[in-house]
């Protein structure tokens, strides 16, 4: 039996998951520590994620050293690695993980790269291998799918990728761990998905002293 469709990301409490947007190119850039928009988004991304940096599975799955802390949040980041048997993810993601992911990215299985430029899959160490799709969102679902087996496939990001997904009623369920930070602006995860075709269930509420998890079951309305 095939495994669900899913998301998960962090976001902050006034719902945005990600700083207003700076191009990839200025993030990497020699000069782009110096930027104050630069500045500024690496602080409020830092800021929203920081739940996650001191997670021994964490450490370990990024080869930061042994260590690190243990309880509900380290159980579900490792929870979400661990049910995932491929990824799909938007171009836009790719490239800025291109420049900042370790030689060995952290995903270990097939990931497919949603795109409108082809490219020769690309072979990381440690088992994660990036195919490029040019023939849309369903076509990358499919192939998610049949590379993941009976094992989950997680829809990574970033936020215009999941509502493409949203929309087309492809997503089984999603978790949001919300992070005690406001940012006033940025990205939202739901602006352009249409409330009159979605209808969502919580079902299962977990918090930590840092973050609070929220995992929803969809439907079409």
């Amino acid at each position: 039996m095939a495994g669900k469709v899913f998301f998960s990301v962090t976001m902050s409490l006034d719902g945005f998951m990600a700083p207003e947007e700076v191009p990839v190119e200025d993030v990497f850039s020699p000069g782009g520590r110096h930027d104050p928009r630069v500045r500024r988004w690496m602080a409020k991304w830092s800021e929203l994620q920081a739940w996650v940096f001191p997670l021994r599975f964490f450490r370990e799955n990024l080869k930061l050293g042994e260590g690190g802390e243990e309880g509900l949040d380290n159980d579900i980041a490792r929870a979400t690695y661990e049910r995932t048997g491929a990824s799909v993810m938007g171009r836009r993601m790719f490239d800025a993980g291109e420049l900042s992911w370790p030689e060995e990215a952290p995903f270990h299985t097939p990931v497919f790269v949603v795109t409108h430029t082809g490219r020769d899959s690309w072979e990381r160490p440690g088992g994660t291998t990036f195919h490029f799709v040019t023939d849309g969102v369903e076509s990358a679902l499919e192939q998610a799918r049949e590379a993941a087996g009976d094992r989950d496939v997680r829809i990574a990001g970033g936020a215009e990728t999941i509502q493409r997904y949203l929309d087309a009623g492809l997503v089984d369920e999603f978790s949001i761990t919300l992070a005690p930070v406001l940012f006033g602006t940025g990205i939202r995860l739901f602006d352009h998905v249409d409330p009159d075709r979605l209808a969502l269930t919580q079902t299962r509420a977990d918090a930590s002293s840092r973050v609070t998890h929220l995992t929803y079951t969809t439907a079409k309305r």
